[in-house]
């Protein structure tokens, strides 16, 4: 059973907007699915109270932001075939925690030199990790690219020396994301045949891969 960290300490990465489609696409597919939020924020309990009285079939979301998240989760997740963590911002207990408490860390980065060194804090929480325990595996995923521009290209150069895989899928700049966003949904859900969903899916299907 993955539970999947999504984490970045650099505040809008694109991290929430990850882990809120990932688990509402898997959800969709028919996976049990839990959403855990552990931003103080609250942005994916924000999503989730977003959606329309009537409106079924959301994953279901709860907040841990608070206490010893390792051991809530594991307990949370009893029942569900994947679970989702929305990690927190620019506080490093939390992250260190949301590491703790994953089998899988998927680190979203946008084409920016910002986002790149932000990195960096997130992938020594993990190796440092790894060398505890041999866990979690990472990887990055590029997010809120640009369509026909080099940016994807060159930080997927940037970000090989961290060492941590890419995932070939990625996510673009779309309007779609905010739209679905406002009203509590997952673009799978907005709008199943639009080029968003088909990268959600696509990246879902890379981390199902990923977690075999």
């Amino acid at each position: 059973m993955p539970i999947v960290a999504v984490l970045n300490q650099k505040g809008g990465s694109g991290k929430t907007t990850l882990a809120t489609n990932l688990a509402q696409a898997a959800h969709k597919a028919g996976h049990r699915t839990l959403l855990v939020d552990t931003d103080r924020q609250a942005s994916a309990r924000q999503w989730a109270g977003a959606r329309a009285e009537g409106q079924v079939d959301g994953v279901p979301v709860v907040g841990l932001d608070v206490g010893p998240l390792e051991r809530s989760v594991q307990a949370l997740s009893r029942d569900y075939t994947w679970v989702f963590l929305d990690g927190a911002p620019n506080l490093e207990i939390l992250a260190a925690a949301a590491v703790k408490a994953a089998n899988i860390v998927l680190i979203p980065v946008q084409p920016s030199p910002y986002d790149i060194w932000a990195a960096q804090e997130v992938v020594e929480m993990v190796k440092i990790r790894q060398e505890l325990t041999g866990a979690p595996r990472a990887a990055f995923v590029i997010a809120r690219a640009i369509v026909g521009t080099q940016l994807a290209a060159d930080v997927t150069d940037a970000l090989g020396g961290y060492g941590l895989p890419i995932f070939r899928a990625r996510t673009y700049q779309r309007v779609l994301y905010a739209n679905a966003a406002a009203s509590g949904l997952g673009v799978v859900e907005a709008d199943a045949q639009s080029p968003a969903a088909e990268e959600i899916r696509a990246i879902l299907a890379e981390l199902e891969e990923f977690s075999a």
